[in-house]
């Protein structure tokens, strides 16, 4: 199937924001929690780290790592959206275009704070 450039970056940016609220949004940490433990640890400068341990197990261990691997999770989000994009055009559109606005935005965000930091 072609794509035109479009659609491909509209991909990119839903892949990447799919992506990003999976693995690292607190949103899906219902999703997470199963498969990851967090533990909390104060670093040499007195500030509050968080971190994900994959659970033991060869269920929980599997998709602790596949959720804990931000290249992991975007490569089956890819292929998710792309599914769904390529099956049902009609409904997977304006899903792709909301999570490719959102994509978009958050790297806006990112470019805008690094400026005024």
């Amino acid at each position: 199937m072609d794509i035109t450039s479009m659609e491909l970056l509209i991909l990119a940016l839903a892949s990447f924001r799919l992506t990003r609220l999976i693995v690292f949004d607190k949103i899906t940490v219902f999703l997470r929690k199963p498969f990851l433990e967090e533990v909390e640890e104060t670093d040499e400068n007195g500030e509050m780290e968080v971190y994900w341990i994959v659970k033991e197990g060869r269920v929980r261990g599997f998709f602790g790592e596949l959720l804990s691997c931000y290249w992991c999770t975007g490569v089956w989000s890819a292929l998710f959206l792309y599914a769904s994009y390529y099956f049902y055009a009609s409904f997977a559109a304006p899903v792709l275009l909301i999570l490719a606005v959102a994509g978009l935005a958050a790297i806006i965000e990112t470019l805008m704070q690094k400026l005024i930091d």
